[in-house]
C-alpha cells in the first residue's frame, strides 16, 4: 500500500477511535450547559466556529500559500475543538466544564461547518481549478460519518454502561492519543516531497494562527467579562484544534491539504501547553 493509500485508510480509522473515546466522556448534561451558560458558550463558539476559520484565510493570503495549501489552512481553523483540550484546561486550572461543552457542540457543528468553509475556501483561492466539483452533499454525509456516528456511539456505551464507560475512558483517550500521533507521522511522512518546499510558509503561517487564534479568544472573552477560568477554557479550546477532522477531510479533496493541520499537530500541544502553565498559576490565586 502507498503511503497516500495507508494515510487514507488510517485517518477515518483514527477520527473513529478519537470521536468514540470523546462520546464516552460525554452525557446529554455537556450539552445542556449551552442554556445555563449561554454567554461562555456563545463566545466560546463564535471564537471558535468564526474567528479561528477567519484567521485561517487571512493567514492563508497573508503568507501566500498555494491554493490546497490555503484551503488546508482553513480546514484547519474551522475544525472543532479536541478532546486534549479538555485535559490542558483541566490542568491549567480553567473552566473543564465549558471547555467539555464548546468541544461537545463544535464537533457536532462540524458537520455543517467544516463543509460550508471548504466549499467557500475551495471557491476564493483555487481559481487555477483545484477541486472545482466538490460533492458538498457527499462531503456532508462522509463527515457526519466520521463525527457524529462514532460520537453517538460513545455516548451510547456511557448512557447504557456508565460504570464499563469509565473504566475504559482513559484507555480510549490514550489509545485515540497513539492514533493521532501515528496519523501525524504517517502524513508527514507521504506529504514529505510536497512538504518540504512548503514548510518554511506552512510552519509560520500555522504558528501564526495557533497563537493569534488563542491570544485574541482570550483577550475578546476577558473583554466580555468572563472570568479568568472560562476565558482560560476559550483559549485552550482555539488552540487544541481537532486535526485529525482537518485531516480527513482535505483527503477527500487532495492530500496536500492535510498538510497544515498535519504540521499544526506537531506543535499544538506545546504552545497549548506552555499557555495551560502560565495560567495554572494565574487561576490558582
Amino acid at each position: 500500500m502507498t503511503g497516500a493509500g495507508f494515510t487514507g485508510a488510517l485517518l477515518p480509522l483514527s477520527l473513529f477511535v478519537i470521536m468514540t473515546s470523546l462520546g464516552l466522556a460525554l452525557t446529554l448534561a455537556d450539552f445542556r450547559r449551552v442554556v445555563l451558560f449561554p454567554k461562555g458558550v456563545a463566545i466560546g463558539l463564535g471564537n471558535l466556529l468564526l474567528l479561528s476559520p477567519l484567521l485561517g484565510f487571512l493567514l492563508a493570503k497573508l503568507f501566500g500559500l498555494p491554493p490546497e495549501l490555503a484551503v488546508g489552512m482553513v480546514l484547519l481553523g474551522a475544525a472543532p475543538g479536541g478532546t486534549t483540550a479538555n485535559m490542558l484546561t483541566h490542568l491549567a486550572r480553567g473552566d473543564t466544564a465549558l471547555s467539555v461543552t464548546m468541544t461537545a457542540i463544535s464537533s457536532l457543528a462540524a458537520v455543517f461547518t467544516v463543509p460550508l468553509f471548504l466549499g467557500l475556501a475551495s471557491a476564493h483561492f483555487a481559481a487555477d481549478g483545484v477541486a472545482p466539483n466538490l460533492d458538498m452533499v457527499g462531503i456532508v454525509k462522509k463527515v457526519l460519518l466520521i463525527t457524529l456516528v462514532p460520537l453517538a456511539f460513545g455516548m451510547a456505551i456511557r448512557a447504557a454502561l456508565p460504570a464499563f464507560a469509565q473504566r475504559v475512558e482513559k484507555p480510549a483517550k490514550n489509545l485515540a492519543m497513539v492514533f493521532f500521533v501515528l496519523v501525524v507521522a504517517v502524513v508527514i511522512w507521504a506529504e514529505w516531497h510536497n512538504l518540504g518546499g512548503a514548510i518554511g510558509k506552512v510552519g509560520p503561517a500555522v504558528l501564526a494562527l495557533n497563537v493569534l487564534a488563542m491570544g485574541l479568544s482570550f483577550q475578546i472573552a476577558r473583554l466580555a467579562r468572563l472570568d479568568s477560568k472560562q476565558s482560560t477554557a476559550i483559549a485552550i479550546e482555539l488552540g487544541v484544534h481537532n486535526t485529525t477532522l482537518a485531516m480527513a477531510v482535505g483527503a477527500l479533496v487532495s492530500p496536500v491539504m492535510v498538510i497544515p493541520a498535519a504540521v499544526y499537530g506537531v506543535f499544538m500541544f506545546f504552545t497549548a501547553g506552555a499557555f495551560a502553565k502560565f495560567m495554572h498559576g494565574r487561576n490558582a490565586a
